[in-house]
């Protein structure tokens, strides 16, 4: 069985900071936020409430939560404030769930066994 190593940052997050990118990647409509900053590199909000049919405070909140996951940067500018994707965060994310996956689909090895398990066909 694979053991992950303790989380760095350039390779696999800790898991409460996985848990809460997925939570916040879990809506259609902030995936949809997602693919529209990727391809607009960076807008406003009122960018995206044009492109979705979601009323200006419902875009704000969903822009919110991608912030606070750490998956969007914001900066102000102005009168409003200008979204762009982390895309490093959004890697870091990806890392993290393969990681995950990979450690939870490798097959157990019985308790003293030091020869890998063959599977049979």
């Amino acid at each position: 069985m694979k053991m992950l190593s303790p989380a760095t940052s350039a390779e696999c997050l800790p898991a409460e900071r996985l848990a809460e990118r997925l939570g916040a990647l879990s809506h259609r409509k902030r995936m949809e936020i997602l693919r529209y900053l990727a391809a607009s590199d960076r807008c406003c909000c009122k960018d995206v409430v044009g492109r979705l049919d979601l009323a200006q405070s419902t875009v704000s909140q969903h822009l919110k939560v991608l912030v606070e996951a750490g998956l969007v940067r914001v900066k102000p500018d102005r009168q409003r404030s200008i979204y762009e994707i982390d895309r490093e965060a959004l890697a870091a994310t990806a890392q993290g769930v393969t990681a995950l996956v990979e450690a939870c689909c490798d097959e157990p090895q019985p308790v003293g066994c030091t020869e890998p398990r063959i599977r049979e066909l």
